[in-house]
């Protein structure tokens, strides 16, 4: 397949301190001070006097030696911690800013929606932004004028259309940008952080028009650090660490490796030792994941049971006490597991004593899919909140890979579960 996008050995250096003062005077005033080993004169106020000097010229590299092929209808998830050097990579292809080395080859016209209100004019109305953006994008009057109505109607302010947009809130200003670069055919989306600013609803619709996109062969690159939303969107995925290229593939084995990289090899075991505060009835002392042997490790398998073990200290008798746990998934942001001790033995709902106690719970095996997770545990009395804690992240991980080498590749499923299966022949061919 033609590629889209590609980028060769793509780095990106920033100066660090002050450029210019904006006026030549003060440009000559602080050189003078300079050479004169003299405190800068237009320093920032509270700013130590050798600061400016000792880091005028030093660099900072956003992206560093970057190379990355990007095949034509791919929709790509770009993911990494604040400062990663994702919004740099997406300002170089979309010709905001130029690398400092490396190449950049682009083939399609491309739409970006960077941050709220970029390429807009504020003193413009909303109809006039929508046709001043189609002729960036190299549109004619007549093909804007044919998707006008589609744009009004996806952004939903259409009584506000002829409004100049600086009088706009930011869910008004994403909705009308968000449907403008969608909407006008672009060959290449690129989609950074801002879907952030509207409500579930807009980003649902959001969501929706570029799985639409994705299915019209056109390409996407989506920034987000809502994994979910990535996850779903997203076929693949690669992770940006420091500004570099750290890892690229199937968008669920990025996350977790993101995950995985950013929460580090720590014990499934937390233990909490704060003194209980004042007036508190409960508190929840120790959340801990451990295999079937009883250890808590980094990881565990797939095939394998294991234990949730919540600690937890009654300060006062409570009747009616329910202590839950739920197990999250952190791709995808939601339960997957969630369930009470109070379910199934309902004589825990009488009066429980002072003291400590310790409530474990059984997780069989191949109930859990591949990826990270994280337990949350919490105590509640007649619908109030006693105490709540959330236990370290932990990777269930497969191995072996049954069900891999069988041919068949379920990571997108939430669950593992192995159920019977029954199969009789009910007809013969009439071959």
């Amino acid at each position: 397949m033609a590629l889209a996008i590609a980028l060769e050995e793509v780095t990106k250096e920033y100066r660090l301190g002050v450029l210019n003062h904006g006026m030549l005077f003060k440009d000559l005033q602080s050189y003078w001070a300079r050479l004169r080993g003299r405190p800068d004169p237009n320093a920032p106020l509270f700013q130590p006097p050798h600061t400016s000097s000792r880091r005028q010229g030093e660099t900072f590299r956003a992206l560093a030696g970057v190379s990355l092929d990007i095949e034509q209808g791919e929709t790509l998830g770009i993911i990494g911690r604040n400062g990663a050097g994702k919004s740099t990579m997406l300002k170089v292809l979309s010709r905001i800013t130029t690398p400092t080395s490396g190449s950049v080859r682009i083939k399609g016209r491309t739409a970006t929606l960077l941050e709220v209100g970029t390429g807009f004019h504020p003193e413009l109305t909303g109809r006039e932004n929508t046709f001043l953006n189609g002729a960036i994008l190299g549109m004619t009057h007549e093909e804007v004028s044919r998707k006008f109505d589609e744009i009004v109607a996806f952004s939903e302010i259409d009584r506000f259309i002829d409004t100049p947009v600086k009088r706009y809130s930011s869910g008004m200003y994403v909705r009308l940008a968000f449907a403008v670069a969608a909407y006008l055919e672009p060959e290449i989306l690129i989609v950074d952080e801002v879907l952030a600013v509207g409500d579930i609803h807009f980003q649902k619709k959001c969501l929706g028009r570029m799985s639409e996109i994705r299915r019209e062969g056109r390409t996407i690159l989506f920034v987000s650090h809502n994994l979910s939303a990535v996850n779903r969107l997203c076929r693949n995925c690669i992770l940006l660490e420091e500004g570099r290229l750290v890892a690229h593939g199937p968008t669920s084995d990025v996350i977790s490796t993101y995950i995985s990289r950013a929460t580090g090899p720590r014990a499934m075991d937390r233990v909490f030792e704060e003194p209980l505060a004042p007036g508190a009835r409960g508190k929840i002392r120790r959340i801990r994941v451990e295999s079937a042997e009883g250890t808590a490790g980094a990881s565990l398998e797939l095939t394998d049971p294991f234990y949730v073990v919540v600690d937890y200290e009654v300060a006062e008798p409570l009747r009616g006490l329910i202590v839950s746990i739920e197990i999250h998934s952190e791709e995808l942001g939601m339960a997957i597991i969630s369930l009470s001790d109070g379910e199934l033995n309902h004589a825990l709902l009488d009066q429980r004593q002072i003291g400590r106690y310790r409530a474990r719970v059984k997780v069989p095996d191949h109930i859990l899919n591949t990826g990270a997770y994280r337990v949350r545990s919490g105590m509640v009395q007649a619908r109030t909140v006693l105490d709540v804690a959330e236990g370290s992240i932990f990777q269930v991980e497969d191995h072996i890979g049954i069900v891999g080498a069988l041919g068949y590749d379920r990571k997108s499923s939430i669950t593992a579960l192995q159920l019977p299966w029954t199969t009789e022949q009910i007809a013969c061919s009439s071959r």
